[in-house]
């Protein structure tokens, strides 16, 4: 008989951000305890994380294990120890490479059993980011306090303990508009929360916010799943603000409404910021006005604040600022932010940077020192750019503060202009070098500085805005940050570019200091890879670096045409003559039949050592010819594939 079983850890809220990570979590580790084929879901409010599943079985399988005993010439003595032992008689005992045995039959325990033993366990295992002791220091730790647990297997609870709280039937229902204590049955499990305005389904939750939003809402589907994780029964709402207000920046408006308050901005018919907001409260209505009233007055004071900032900031301009930076740390060990400022004008002076570009690094951080900036830290950069718009400062200037820390992922968009473009790859690799040098590598999860952000942002950006730099000359020599960046133009091209990993390690074998002559390639490659006669050169390549690996010849010969016999070495020497120079894409149908004739009637490894040397010299220019592109013997073909 199959079994349908329900979990239910409840707790105090949990942070947003970390529900779906713990919910993953939950369901891997319960897959494991559990083996088997069966189904299962998770889902999760912020006050509870739920697992069920279906298809148990009542026990688990039977099992034997095979007891090793005495060896066969054994004194009679140690053989009836072991038998009496095993509970048997010495003629049941089993005989097997030379030793005694016995075939123990174990029963298979209740699942009932074996969850109310492992749960204990597998709880505190969910993996948070951060966790609490909240019963003293011997005690579990966990993202928040746990306040009740609801375990049923079929119509049975599965009894277990944690922290004092002990497993039942009864779960929680809404903070407010819910029941404390709700016993609950598998069967009506979810409806029960529902009468008790708890939505257990994520999906419903957005669902429902969706649908009740005001339809000029700005799309922003982060802040609509932080919105389905904070409530268990959202209710939307409209709310307005005074249009004084809009004479503000809209960057800081939004960032007010969207950063502080999880308010959703909403545009005019034209498309332009409105006057109006819509929040999303975790209850079920709000008949009378008054948490619209409540939001709109706090949302007003919190724009009075920006007004503010906004003003006074604007009293001292930007330029006088930056020697103020003296007194910002950027990193305890690497100084200020303005030792970072003049290491950032002199990368960009080397990247070629322009004037324009040369200003905007002088003045880029200068806002780090405004009251609006450490209000709303959310705004750096865009800030300095509004200030710097003005204050009078040329476009190419303003645009480039304004996006400098772009792209801050991979779905984010570049800086829309060279400028910005060179201050942000400046203010990124300045960072990194900085960091590597005094030995603060990400490690695992870990990875204060989001020195991966950062490096995914330079490859994106030189790839992308196609900036011709020698990205290696700009590492300062250390090979752990040469590796790191390796690892992170791998990540570009196969994970944001889908291009083959063979591709990609074939065509970085080739060089991947220049990432536009690189990202070249790789589209050669790959538009060459369909072709009939791909596959077959690709293993040749391979074939002959194995061949030139074996012979250990690393080239240096001089080749000599002479020694050349007639027929197919001689007509392969021709075409590779005749195709230098040229792009493989017009070259590979002639040169793959002449690489083919050679394989089947050439002997490479001749007798002759002179002969020997020619004809791997011959193989050796044939790799060195297209090596540039890519080192094709990394491709891997169909053939190998399959294996």
């Amino acid at each position: 008989m199959s079994l349908r079983f329900l979990l239910e850890i409840g707790t105090e809220e949990i942070p947003d951000w970390m529900i779906p990570g713990a919910l993953e979590t939950l369901r891997t580790l319960f897959v494991e305890l559990m083996g088997g084929e069966f189904g299962s879901r998770v889902d999760a409010t912020p006050r509870r994380l739920v697992l069920r599943a279906e298809g148990l079985v009542e026990r688990q399988a039977d099992a034997v294990k095979k007891v090793s005993g005495p060896a066969v010439s054994a004194p009679q003595a140690a053989v009836d120890g072991f038998a009496r032992k095993q509970g048997v008689t010495t003629a049941e005992l089993e005989q097997e490479d030379g030793r005694y045995c016995f075939s123990k039959r174990i029963p298979g325990r209740a699942t009932k059993d074996i969850l109310a033993e492992a749960l204990p366990d597998l709880i505190p295992k969910i993996h948070f980011p951060k966790t609490m002791y909240w019963t003293g220091k011997t005690g579990p730790r966990f993202i928040r306090p746990i306040r009740w647990l609801l375990a049923l297997i079929g119509d049975e609870v599965v009894p277990f303990e944690i922290a004092g709280v002990k497993s039942g039937n009864v779960t929680a229902g809404h903070r407010v508009l819910g029941s404390a204590r709700i016993p609950v049955t598998i069967e009506n499990y979810e409806h029960k929360l529902r009468e008790n305005s708890v939505i257990l389904s994520a999906a419903e939750r957005r669902s429902k916010i969706q649908k009740e939003m005001n339809q000029r809402a700005r799309p922003d589907a982060a802040l609509l799943e932080t919105l389905v994780y904070l409530t268990e029964y959202p209710t939307a709402i409209n709310g307005s603000f005074d249009p004084e207000f809009l004479k503000l920046p809209s960057e800081v408006l939004v960032t007010v409404m969207r950063h502080h308050q999880k308010y959703f901005s909403v545009e005019s018919a034209e498309g332009k910021l409105a006057p109006e907001f819509v929040a999303v409260m975790n209850t079920s209505g709000d008949p009378e006005g008054r948490v619209r009233q409540g939001n709109e007055r706090v949302l007003r004071a919190r724009f009075n604040d920006g007004r503010f900032f906004w003003e006074t900031d604007q009293k001292k301009k930007l330029a006088d600022r930056v020697a103020d930076l003296a007194n910002v740390t950027f990193q305890a060990k690497l100084g200020s932010y303005l030792a970072k400022t003049e290491r950032v004008v002199e990368l960009v002076k080397q990247l070629g940077g322009d004037a324009h570009a040369q200003r905007a690094a002088h003045l880029c951080k200068a806002d780090l020192t405004t009251d609006l900036v450490k209000e709303f830290t959310e705004l750096q950069g865009v800030v300095g750019g509004l200030y710097a718009r003005e204050q009078g400062e040329p476009e190419q200037v303003w645009q480039a503060i304004y996006d400098h820390y772009k792209p801050e992922s991979m779905e984010d968009a570049i800086p829309r202009a060279h400028s910005g473009q060179l201050v942000s790859l400046a203010d990124k690799l300045d960072t990194l070098r900085e960091c590597f040098k005094i030995g603060m590598a990400p490690t695992g999860s870990r990875d204060p500085f989001a020195l991966r952000r950062a490096a995914q942002g330079v490859v994106k950006i030189i790839v992308e805005a196609k900036v011709q730099i020698p990205l290696l000359d700009l590492l300062g020599g250390d090979e752990a940050l040469k590796a790191f960046f390796e690892d992170r133009v791998c990540f570009y091209f196969r994970e944001a570019r889908a291009f083959r990993y063979d591709e990609v390690n074939a065509a970085m074998a080739a060089g991947w200091s220049d990432l536009v002559d690189l990202e070249s390639r790789l589209l050669r490659v790959q538009r060459i890879r369909p072709t009939t006669d791909f596959e077959p050169l690709a293993a040749s390549f391979k074939r002959i670096k194995n061949i030139l690996r074996q012979a250990e010849f690393q080239g240096g010969v001089a080749f000599d045409a002479k020694l050349l016999e007639d027929g197919p070495e001689k007509e392969l020497h021709e075409a590779i003559a005749r195709t230098a120079g040229q792009p493989l894409e017009s070259v590979i149908a002639s040169l793959r039949p002449k690489v083919d004739l050679f394989f089947d009637k050439v002997l490479v490894n001749a007798p002759d050592l002179a002969v020997r040397q020619n004809r791997l010299t011959l193989l050796h220019n044939l790799l060195q010819q297209f090596s540039t592109i890519a080192d094709f013997s990394e491709i891997v073909t169909s053939s190998q594939e399959t294996r």
